[in-house]
């Protein structure tokens, strides 16, 4: 059916009736929502449908991108199959419902309290958001104030008309190459680790934090760090330095 959504754009409305999603709504990983469901549970102004897309159900369900949906009681549709990223573009909208990755873009939940506290959070942690970025150039696109975290500290996002970070690995798995792209890197200003990162002053310290940060942000979408040996190295600094064995950050130069 999802082929069919892709090969046969005359009846893409019809079949798309057909579809099964798994989705937040639900417990099990199993494929029961339709979109008219989807639709039919919609919230009052609601205009997109959500969906996130991961390598399985668990990443999916897992994902700190769901944070603000649950909290809000949003419905996200937990998409894992390989050809999912061909069938929402081609698709595009249901019912004159856009559909609208959750990890990608700005988000469109916010209510007047919540514009006002991402304004307050820029205004006091400017500063914060700067040093991250200085930490992570080149590899980050922008750090800005998250709406969409609650509970994690940081999140990665693919730009509105960027290809997302799932058809990137897809690409790869394929042998192709995908094009380059930097993430935007949302943190969490509330959460505890980026109140104690504001905090430090040693910069070489900090920028291993940073670093750090953005690559668990990376695995928790099921990406690996680039440099996995360095990813490890960072990790067991800080775990010596908490544990009250190391008074400086180790490097492979020593």
């Amino acid at each position: 059916l999802k082929e069919g959504v892709i090969d046969d754009p005359d009846n893409r409305e019809r079949i798309a009736k057909l579809l099964r999603f798994a989705s937040t709504h639900q417990e099990g990983p199993e494929q029961r929502v339709s979109l008219t469901d989807y639709v039919a549970r919609m919230k009052e102004g609601q205009k997109a449908i959500y969906y996130h897309i991961a390598d399985t159900w668990q990443a999916a369900r897992s994902s700190p991108h769901l944070e603000v949906f649950r909290d809000k009681g949003y419905e996200v549709l937990l998409l894992s199959d390989p050809i999912d990223e061909w069938l929402v573009t081609h698709l595009g909208e249901f019912e004159g419902h856009p559909l609208k990755s959750v990890a990608k873009g700005e988000l469109d939940l916010e209510d007047e309290e919540s514009r006002k506290r991402i304004e307050e959070a820029v205004k006091e942690h400017g500063a914060l958001m700067e040093r991250i970025q200085k930490a992570l150039e080149g590899r980050v696109r922008l750090v800005r104030a998250s709406s969409r975290l609650t509970d994690s500290p940081a999140c990665l996002v693919a730009g509105e008309h960027d290809m997302g970070r799932h058809m990137e690995r897809l690409l790869r798995a394929a042998g192709q190459e995908p094009p380059p792209s930097r993430p935007i890197l949302e943190i969490n200003v509330d959460h505890p680790l980026l109140r104690r990162m504001e905090q430090e002053e040693d910069e070489t310290r900090f920028g291993e934090w940073a670093n750090v940060l953005f690559e668990t942000a990376l695995l928790a979408e099921g990406n690996l760090p680039p440099e996995p040996g360095d990813f490890v190295r960072r990790l067991n600094n800080m775990m010596l330095e908490l544990a009250g064995e190391k008074s400086r950050i180790w490097t492979p130069d020593g």
